[in-house]
């Protein structure tokens, strides 16, 4: 930043856009308070620097001690400790009250004024003071320091947006131990979160203590082997290594404290109707059938679920939910709710003649009877319940809260119906999701959700009114752990996407600002150093935007990252993009076949990964298509078959043209009699997702549009040859041939074959790249 742009910094009363250099240091702070005013001076720490805390409050007092253990770390300089209130002659001090605050300011929000002698943070309540504190820490150097440490002089008025800015973990999928999870309540603490949601029961584990039904954890807690790989790469294999665990009471409570000295609830989900194989194989008897049952080593959707016309389930339950809320002071009870098939619930007696004593009209209305019940036990105990927004179906229970996880459609509905809503769509706020290409990523379920993508996300819509808009709690993000294995592995799908939500749960709209939050991203990237958090670099990599004209038959490349002040170099031949390649710096057209590959690079060293794609410019680049058979609405978009592009093997990438149950016949008009010699077709196979290589590809061209010849067809007999998630390219050489329009038809395979959970119903074709050389 030259000398300029400093003044003109400096000058301004209100910053809210991006870190601002003050008396040599940086203004960096994530998320970005409502208002910060920069003025002239700074607060030196040193030996004589004293905390100053109301008397008689044992919460400032802790908070305190907590800020001082911060600022000894970062400075060597352990502050004194006074428990009372400064006077005015009285110097370099830090003074936590909770007097003299702005009333507008409510429970968290706070004040913070740094003045040469002394820097005042005020508030109403001690979770507002422990909210500045965490101000204050990024204010201070982001590792330790020998040198003498000054805090710029500011005024800041801050309070968040939402009330319930979350963070769930998943601790079935994978176990993780207390010490982990005490330290993913430091990460959200220092990111001014206020909830952690701890999914605790599921299929593949049980990992609340029950006393009353101790082989929840004997039996439940515990799987004999776990999936190998994604779920689809078939066939499928395991690890033959028993996993699992479980918190006990004792280690609960040592949780739950610990978030409360940091002002973070902890909502438990405890699973039901649905995910139930952990609790059902430990007791049989609350199942449709009496098993017997295992613990799943696979992840899913299992028919197996809670007895809803079993009274034992119910005494069960509530049982477990007696221990469980005695253990979590939270008014909040997550029962979960989702993903609950009926498929036991139609053949059972007792649920049938549950369903005709209720006067329920079918399985949905008795999944609503199910959550209403346990909504009434709980609403008797003082608290509330929240589940997966499938709770809506059949009728939602009268007092319950809602989170909308299938995009935000059930959170509006419930909105609408004046219950309390956290928006969490898988759309933007599931960091199990891909957030980089895939191809340079670890494995992850499915999806995409980078990092500015989640900066993006607004959880309030639109289409609310004014009162119903105050239903919108907050939002969460959510971590499903089928594929994270490790603590290392969970800071590396959170890091840095956890900051960029913060900002949208806590900053006002106005202040929001990508670009500035990408600058101050790299303060907090080296904060993520000093911690030794494996924070994800994905920001860096270098994301391509090939846009094809078809009018000039060219296309036209773009580069961008999640990152600031960094160089993008770039190649088109393939080799890897040195400190030497060209620089990226504006968008550049191309016709002609190239290997283009890209990084980022700060200070001549490269950061992120290379992102590679290959563009080819064939004979029937953006080229007319007609498709004889229309491809599915979903998937309609006909040009990417000639884009010069190869799509991944994520269907909802926007290269790939689908045809659901239907076969694919498409017509390639060159626009002028040509000598052709060779045609490639590619293809897609996901069989989750009922995808599946055609059966046969027929190639046949014509100079006039009307007669044609084939010239090659390729037999598939059996397309399920090679299981798992894949792409395939079939290509042939024939002589060289005049021609003007190419026809290629693929034939779809049509219908799951029997071996598939998907038996019997329509399935996909698609296709990305028909080439013509």
């Amino acid at each position: 930043m030259n000398i300029k742009t400093k003044l003109i910094a400096l000058a301004l009363s209100i910053v809210s856009a991006a870190a601002v250099p003050v008396m040599g240091q940086t203004v960096s702070l994530i998320p970005q308070p409502a208002q910060v005013s920069m003025q002239k001076g700074s607060f030196a720490i040193n030996k004589d620097t004293k905390i100053y805390v109301d008397d008689k409050n044992e919460e400032l007092k802790r908070i305190a001690e907590q800020l001082a253990r911060e600022i000894k770390e970062k400075t060597g300089v352990e502050p004194e400790l006074e428990y009372k209130r400064p006077k005015s002659k009285d110097k370099n001090l830090i003074h936590l009250t909770l007097q003299g605050s702005n009333d507008t300011l409510g429970t968290e929000g706070y004040t913070i004024q740094v003045q040469p002698a002394c820097i005042t943070l005020a508030a109403n309540e001690p979770n507002g003071i422990f909210l500045g504190t965490q101000t204050i820490r990024q204010l201070l150097p982001v590792k330790p320091s020998t040198a003498a440490v000054t805090i710029p002089a500011l005024s800041i008025v801050d309070k968040p947006r939402y009330s319930w800015r979350g963070m769930h973990l998943d601790v079935v999928r994978h176990f993780y131990p207390v010490e982990f999870v005490k330290k993913y309540i430091d990460y959200l603490a220092m990111h001014k979160y206020n909830t952690f949601h701890w999914h605790l029961t599921d299929d593949q584990g049980w990992r609340i203590e029950i006393k009353k039904y101790p082989k929840l954890t004997q039996v439940g807690a515990w799987r004999d082997s776990t999936l190998i790989g994604h779920y689809w790469d078939l066939p499928q294999t395991y690890k033959k290594e028993r996993h699992g665990g479980y918190y006990t009471q004792e280690q609960i409570k040592e949780v739950v404290k610990y978030a409360q000295e940091r002002y973070i609830t902890v909502v438990p989900e405890i699973e039901m109707p649905g995910h139930a194989l952990a609790a059902l194989t430990a007791y049989p008897e609350l199942s449709c059938t009496g098993g017997p049952f295992k613990v799943e080593s696979k992840w899913g959707i299992f028919h197996d679920i809670f007895c809803a016309g079993n009274e034992q389930t119910f005494a069960f339950l509530e049982d477990v939910l007696t221990e469980t809320i005695a253990l979590f002071p939270s008014k909040v009870i997550h029962i979960g709710g989702d993903e609950a098939p009926k498929t036991r619930w139609k053949a059972c007696p007792k649920c049938q003649a549950r369903m005709k004593q209720e006067n329920l009209k079918d399985e949905h209305e008795l999944q609503s009877y199910f959550v209403q019940r346990m909504e009434k036990f709980l609403n008797a105990k003082g608290r509330t319940i929240i589940g997966w927004d499938e709770i809506l179906e059949g009728g939602l229970a009268p007092n319950a809260y809602l989170m909308s996880w299938r995009g935000t459609k059930g959170g509006i509905e419930a909105a609408k119906q004046k219950h309390y809503v956290v928006m969490t769509p898988g759309t933007h706020l599931y960091f199990d999701h891909y957030q980089g290409e895939r191809e340079l990523e670890p494995i992850a379920i499915h999806g995409y959700n980078p990092l500015q993508k989640v900066y993006n996300f607004e959880p309030t819509p639109a289409e609310l009114s004014a009162d119903e808009k105050k239903y919108i709690l907050g939002a969460q993000a959510n971590v499903w752990t089928e594929y994270i294995p490790t603590a290392s592995h969970v800071e590396y799908m959170i890091m840095p996407r956890m900051a960029a939500l913060s900002e949208v749960l806590w900053t006002p709209v106005a202040k929001k600002d990508w670009d500035s939050f990408k600058n101050r991203m790299q303060q907090q990237y080296r904060r993520y150093n000093a911690m030794g958090i494996n924070y994800s670099r994905s920001a860096f990599n270098v994301q391509q935007n090939l846009q094809v004209d078809t009018t000039t038959e060219q296309v036209q490349v773009s580069f961008a990252n999640d990152a600031a002040n960094t160089t993008i170099r770039y190649t088109l031949d393939g080799s890897n993009p040195t400190a030497a390649s060209a620089a990226y710096t504006k968008p550049f057209t191309l016709n002609k076949s190239a290997v283009i590959k890209a990084a980022s690079f700060v200070d001549g060293q490269q950061v992120g990964k290379i992102s590679n794609k290959t563009f080819d410019a064939h004979k029937a680049f953006a080229k007319p298509v007609t498709l004889i058979t229309p491809a599915h609405s979903s998937y309609n978009n006909k040009a990417k078959l000639v884009n010069g592009l190869k799509g991944s093997t994520d269907q909802t990438d926007g290269h790939w043209t689908g045809f659901l149950g239907t076969d694919m016949e498409a017509v390639l008009d060159l626009k002028e009699v040509k000598p052709v010699s060779k045609l490639s077709s590619s293809f897609m196979q996901n069989i989750g997702y009922r995808i599946f290589l055609p059966a046969q590809i027929e190639y046949a061209v014509s100079e006039d549009g009307k007669n044609y010849k084939t010239v090659k067809v390729i037999n598939n007999p059996d397309p399920t040859a090679e299981e798992g998630i894949l792409t395939r390219e079939y290509s042939t050489t024939i002589p060289a041939t005049k021609a003007r329009y190419v026809k290629i038809k693929a034939t779809n395979v049509g219908v799951s074959p029997a071996k598939y959970p998907s038996a019997g119903q329509k399935t996909w074709l698609f296709s990305d790249e028909l080439i013509v050389e």
